[in-house]
């Protein structure tokens, strides 16, 4: 997506609010024009004053005008500010809703190519720290510059030598500003690449200070993490001290017009080009033009702070989604599932080569081969967390780019070997498989599921807590429940790619067992590393080199297939070696 101007980013994202922005910068507009006028009257009053003018009477319209603007101002400027918070929360509401949806119908490798701590900071941080800029820049800075417009315009129009002079200060102010911009780019865009870097780092240093720990790289870890922290404070003083002249400059010079008026206009009215009562005019509106003036010059900074976050939105938000309907056109008759002509690459490598697959509805299939051989890739295309780049999937005679997301994920359940938990309680972590189940349906699957006996020994059983990602669970734990949330969600395809691998092998026989009443009936498709536990699949599919190299059931794939054999004999070596010990 190219980059938008903010405003039409705002109008974009605010939704059926974006009139709230309409209205706020009209009463902003009018709160700065209320706050201006006054002193068109103050500048009345001098001149009355100077002409000798005693007569109390003579100046009561301009107090009175200059009390109910001072009201207007104050509650123009209420008005304004209440309507853009209104649609400051809603946009960013809307902001963070549609880059969450963008995430989830995006495919896993789309979204892999953003890193998880950027992606962090933008969503919440980031979008967070816009709410000024949102809620008070916006209407402010587009009614005080029209006011400043307004105010020239005027000056211009009594006397438009006067409305030149009065904007001397500010051109050249002006001028200096602008040069801050020059590599402003360059600074900027150093900045956002090392406070991503900064991000990602502590990230990493917080999540592995364990390993960290654990294999003495604690100096090392934390050089790294400090030489980020360095560079991301640096970059920052490094940009500050380029825009410092300029900045002083700018700030000096533009906010004091009447440097230029009180001299300038001395001489035109000492030659009788301009009149008392103009030059008195034009040095009081003059220290009018310029507060809303230096308001405005203010925000510039925070405008585009706001619009590089919210190009940063509009990347993730124009992610490429899977090429799903919104509606399914047809749905399928069983849980059989088929690939036609597959293939599969990472960004430019190809991991699958023409894949042809048949499982049949209700049967248990195993996909076994060498690591890196292309397995979890056909479970994840299963899985529909990505597209293939060639060929079509297949369940129960429909292709899966025909069904709707919505009804896709009901029929398949996948597990992981690394999935992730919600730092919640067990409970609620199982529950998320079935939203409307009771807690006696969430008790009754994990009994079935072998997993009871465990949680209930926990101190708060399924009250639990598991912290960030199940961090104060083990991993045979984690991924026990992340099977027992699996069969929750009860589908008729069932993906357990390596699901066993972080459990002991007295634990994995115990869900070995209980997987087997669970998914009966049902589709399996199983990856595992212990060849002893797929013995028994209705098929087994020999993966090798991102191509199928021969399936059937054990023992056909023991006489037929040289690899297989291979594989059964290293795996009972080593698993006699295990028992040895």
């Amino acid at each position: 997506m190219k980059n938008r101007g903010l405003m039409s980013i705002l109008f974009d994202y605010a939704g059926d609010k974006k009139k709230y922005y309409t209205f706020s910068i009209i009463t902003s507009l009018i709160s700065v024009v209320s706050g201006i006028v006054p002193f068109y009257f103050i500048a009345d009053i001098i001149n009355k004053l100077v002409a000798g003018v005693t007569d109390f009477n003579d100046y009561t319209t301009d107090i009175i005008l200059l009390l109910v603007l001072f009201l207007s101002k104050g509650v123009f400027h209420i008005a304004s500010t209440s309507l853009s918070h209104i649609a400051a929360y809603q946009t960013i509401k809307w902001v963070r809703k549609r880059a969450i949806d963008s995430l989830a119908f995006a495919s896993l490798g789309d979204v892999k190519r953003h890193n998880s701590g950027s992606l962090k900071n933008t969503l919440c941080e980031r979008i967070d720290s816009t709410e000024n800029t949102l809620a008070h820049v916006i209407p402010e800075f587009s009614g005080n510059i029209i006011g400043f417009l307004l105010t020239l315009i005027y000056l211009t129009v009594i006397c438009w030598q006067m409305g030149l002079i009065a904007i001397i200060p500010f051109v050249i102010g002006m001028v200096a500003y602008l040069t801050m911009g020059i590599g402003y780019s360059k600074y900027y865009n150093n900045t956002i690449a090392k406070t991503k870097i900064l991000n990602d780092t502590a990230v990493e240093y917080i999540n592995g200070i364990e390993v960290i720990k654990a294999f003495g790289k604690s100096e090392v870890s934390y050089e790294k993490f400090k030489k980020a922290a360095i560079e991301g404070s640096e970059c920052f003083v490094e940009w500050q001290r380029n825009c410092n002249i300029a900045f002083s400059i700018a700030m000096s010079v533009a906010p004091y017009t009447l440097l230029a008026i009180l001299p300038l206009g001395a001489i035109l009215y000492f030659n009788n080009v301009i009149t008392l009562n103009i030059f008195i005019i034009s040095i009081v509106m003059s220290i009018g033009l310029i507060t809303p003036l230096i308001s405005s010059m203010g925000y510039l900074d925070d405008i585009r702070k706001a619009q590089t976050i919210f190009s940063e939105i509009d990347e993730i938000v124009s992610i490429k989604r899977l090429d799903r309907p919104s509606v399914s056109t047809v749905l399928p008759a069983d849980s059989g599932v088929s690939l036609k002509d597959v293939s599969f690459g990472y960004s430019d490598k190809e991991v699958l080569h023409n894949i042809n697959l048949e499982i049949k509805p209700g049967s248990s299939v195993a996909l076994v081969g060498p690591s890196g051989a292309g397995k979890s890739t056909i479970a994840k295309l299963i899985a529909s967390l990505w597209d293939p780049n060639e060929g079509n999937i297949y369940i129960g005679g429909v292709n899966i780019k025909d069904l709707a997301l919505e009804d896709y994920n009901k029929m398949v359940s996948y597990v992981s070997q690394s999935n992730y938990l919600f730092n919640v309680s067990i409970m609620e972590n199982i529950r998320m498989g079935n939203l409307s189940a009771t807690d006696e349906e969430v008790m009754e699957v994990c009994k079935k599921c072998g997993v009871h006996d465990f949680i209930m020994n926990l101190e708060n059983g399924y009250d639990t807590i598991v912290g960030d990602a199940g961090s104060h669970i083990s991993g045979g734990e984690r991924q026990r429940i992340s099977i027992a949330r699996a069969m929750m969600k009860d589908s008729k395809i069932v993906i357990l790619d390596e699901a066993t691998a972080y459990t002991d092998p007295e634990n994995e026989a115990i869900i070995q067992k209980a997987l087997s009443s669970l998914v009966k009936d049902k589709t399996v498709i199983v990856i595992a590393h212990r060849l002893s536990t797929i013995i028994n699949s209705d098929d087994i599919i020999l993966v090798n080199d991102g191509r199928i190299e021969a399936h059937g059931k054990h023992e056909e794939l023991l006489n037929k297939s040289e690899l297989y054999k291979n594989m059964w004999l290293s795996h009972i070596e080593g698993r006699d070696g295990d028992y040895n010990d």
